[in-house]
C-alpha cells in the first residue's frame, strides 16, 4: 500500500515526462523543439558567461535559432535541371537576335544573297501537303541563314529532311563561290596506310632486318573506280546538315562509287549519330555520314525534277552526242505550262539530274585501259596473259527524260500527279508525288517550281526486304589416293609386298631378256 508521500511523487514524475514530452515537440514551421533550443542555449550562456546575461537572452536565443536554421536547412530552392528541349531553346535562341552587322545599308547583299526563300516555299509546300509547319519552317529559314552568314556561297537551298529513330537530319544543297571551297584531302587513308607499313618496319630509327618473311600473295584486286571530281556527276552539289535548327552545320564528306553500290544493297535506318557504325552485309565502306551522303545522290538522281522546258542544252552541248550531254542551264523564255496539264500528264516534267549508272558514276569509265596503265609485267607474262575482252559502256537515260520514259516497278507507277484544288483551280499548283522514293516530292505554278525530300531515306522494294546471303563457304580440297590417309601397314605386310615386288621385278626382266633373245634370231 503507497503512502500519500508516494503517491505525489510519482504524480510529479509522471507530470515532468508529460512536459518533457512537450518541450520535445518539434515545431510544425522550424522543424526544431523547444528542449533542444534551451539546451543549447543555456550551453552557448555557460560558454560565453556574459554580463548581464538576463538582458540579452532573448539575442542569445535568436542566434541559436538562426544557426540552426542555417545548418540544417536552405532558404532558396534548388535550381531545376534543364531539359533538353529548353537547352535546344537557349540554342535557338540566338537565330532570333539580329546582330550589329545587320543594321547597316544591305540593299545589294539584299539582292546577291544566297539564301533561298523558305517563306515563300512553304506557303507552295502547305498547299502540297508535305509541309513541315510553320515554326518549324522559319526555324529553318533562319538556320540556313546562320549557314550562308559563316560560309562562302553562291547558291543555298532546302534539300530536305531525313528522318531517324534518335534524331533527324535538315540537309541543305549548296555551292560555293569559285576559288573559295575548301578542298577535301586527298588520299589521307593511302598515307595513313604507308606510315604504318614503314613503322612496322622500322624500329628506333633502324631498319628490321625480315630473316623468313612470309610468302606474298600474287593476286592482284580488280582496280577500284576512281570518284567524280569535285562540281561533277554525283559530287557536283555539296551537302550540309544539322540535327535541329541553331546546332552547328556539318559538311558531308563526297561519295565514291563504292559507296553507292552498296547502300543499293542495304536497307538501314539512320540513328541520327553521323560517326554511327554501319552494320550490314555486303560490308559498307564508311559510317552514317557516308551513307547518308550515298542516299542523298541516289534520291537526287532519282527525283529532282522540273517542268520541260525551264532548263535546256547550252549550244555546245546541242552539237554533242546525246548521251555525253551532262550540263544544262536555265531558259530564260520559258514562260511555264498550265497548272492542269501538268497534273494530268507527265510528259510535262523532266529529270534535271544525272543518272547513276550502275558503275556507281554519273559518268563512265573503263577500267581495262585504267588497269593496263597502272599494271606492269615481265615480257614474257605479257606474252602469255590474254587480252580481256573490252568492256561494253555504260549508257543511262540523258538528261531532261520525260518522267513518263521511266519504268514501272511491280505494275507500280513511279509517280503521282494531282492539282492542289479542285475548287478554286486558278490559284492551284501541280504537285508530283515519287512512288519509288517516298517523301519526295515537287509542286509548279507558272514559272516556279522546288524539290523537297521528308521521309527515312529508303527506297520502295516492291516486296519484302531481304538482306543478301552470304556466299557459300569454300569447298575443301578433293580427296585423291596421293592425299587420302591411310593406316601404316604391319611388318609382315611390309615384307609380302616387298617379296611381291621383287618378284614382279624378276618376271618383267626375264621377259625383257627373251624379248631380246628373239629379236637377235630374227636378225640372223
Amino acid at each position: 500500500m503507497e503512502t500519500p508521500d508516494g503517491a505525489i511523487y510519482n504524480q510529479r514524475q509522471q507530470a515532468a515526462m508529460n512536459f518533457k514530452a512537450f518541450l520535445l515537440k518539434n515545431s510544425t514551421k522550424t522543424n526544431l523543439n523547444l528542449y533542444d533550443h534551451l539546451a543549447r542555449l543555456l550551453t552557448k550562456v555557460m560558454d560565453e558567461r556574459p554580463e548581464n546575461a538576463v538582458d540579452v537572452i532573448e539575442d542569445m536565443s535568436r542566434e541559436v535559432k538562426r544557426s540552426m536554421l542555417q545548418a540544417q536547412q536552405s532558404a532558396l530552392r534548388d535550381s531545376p535541371v534543364p531539359t533538353a528541349r529548353h537547352r535546344l531553346a537557349q540554342l535557338q535562341k540566338s537565330l532570333f537576335s539580329q546582330r550589329a552587322a545587320d543594321d547597316g545599308d544591305q540593299g545589294d547583299e539584299l539582292v546577291e544573297t544566297p539564301l533561298p526563300n523558305v517563306a515563300e516555299l512553304s506557303f507552295f509546300l502547305e498547299q502540297a501537303g508535305v509541309a513541315l509547319g510553320r515554326e518549324e519552317m522559319q526555324r529553318i529559314f533562319l538556320a540556313l541563314k546562320q549557314l550562308v552568314d559563316t560560309q562562302p556561297l553562291q547558291r543555298c537551298r532546302l534539300w530536305g529532311k531525313i528522318l531517324g529513330i534518335e534524331g533527324n537530319y535538315i540537309v541543305a544543297e549548296v555551292e560555293y563561290r569559285d576559288g573559295e571551297e575548301e578542298e577535301e584531302e586527298e588520299g589521307a587513308e593511302e598515307a595513313q596506310e604507308d606510315e604504318r607499313e614503314r613503322g612496322a618496319q622500322e624500329e628506333d630509327g633502324e631498319t628490321v632486318e625480315v630473316v623468313d618473311p612470309l610468302p606474298k600473295s600474287a593476286y592482284k584486286p580488280p582496280p577500284a573506280v576512281p570518284k567524280e571530281p569535285q562540281h561533277s556527276g554525283t559530287n557536283k552539289f555539296t551537302y550540309f546538315v544539322c540535327r535541329e535548327p541553331g546546332l552547328p552545320w556539318v559538311r558531308l564528306p563526297n561519295v565514291t562509287p563504292a559507296q553507292i553500290i552498296v547502300a543499293r544493297q542495304i536497307q538501314k535506318f539512320f540513328t541520327g549519330r553521323l560517326d554511327a557504325p554501319i552494320v550490314s552485309y555486303p560490308p559498307f565502306p564508311g559510317n552514317e555520314a557516308n551513307y547518308l551522303r550515298a542516299q542523298i545522290a541516289r534520291i537526287s538522281a532519282g527525283t529532282q525534277i522540273s517542268p520541260l522546258g525551264f532548263y535546256h542544252f547550252g549550244e555546245e552541248e546541242e552539237e554533242e552526242e546525246e548521251g555525253a550531254r551532262d550540263s544544262i542551264k536555265e531558259n530564260l523564255d520559258f514562260e511555264g505550262i498550265p497548272v492542269q496539264e501538268m497534273a494530268e500528264s507527265l510528259s510535262t516534267w523532266v529529270h534535271h539530274t544525272q543518272h547513276i549508272l550502275k558503275q556507281g558514276r554519273c559518268t563512265w569509265v573503263n577500267l581495262a585501259e585504267k588497269a593496263e596503265m597502272d599494271f606492269e609485267e615481265d615480257a614474257e607474262e605479257e606474252e602469255k596473259r590474254e587480252e580481256p575482252d573490252e568492256p561494253e559502256p555504260e549508257i543511262g537515260p540523258p538528261l531532261l527524260t520525260p518522267l513518263s520514259e521511266d519504268a514501272e516497278l511491280n505494275d507500280i507507277p513511279p509517280w503521282s500527279t494531282r492539282i492542289s484544288s479542285h475548287l478554286i483551280p486558278q490559284f492551284a499548283i501541280a504537285v508530283v508525288h515519287s512512288n519509288l522514293w517516298p517523301g519526295a516530292s515537287a509542286y509548279a505554278c507558272g514559272k516556279k517550281f522546288e524539290n523537297i525530300y521528308i521521309g527515312w531515306g529508303l527506297k520502295f522494294s516492291g516486296e519484302g526486304y531481304t538482306p543478301a546471303v552470304p556466299p557459300p563457304p569454300q569447298s575443301e580440297y578433293p580427296s585423291g589416293p596421293e592425299v587420302t590417309e591411310a593406316v601404316d601397314p604391319s611388318v609382315e605386310e611390309e615384307r609380302a609386298l616387298k617379296a611381291a615386288l621383287e618378284e614382279q621385278r624378276a618376271a618383267q626382266e626375264e621377259n625383257e631378256g627373251l624379248e631380246m633373245d628373239d629379236d637377235e634370231e630374227e636378225d640372223d
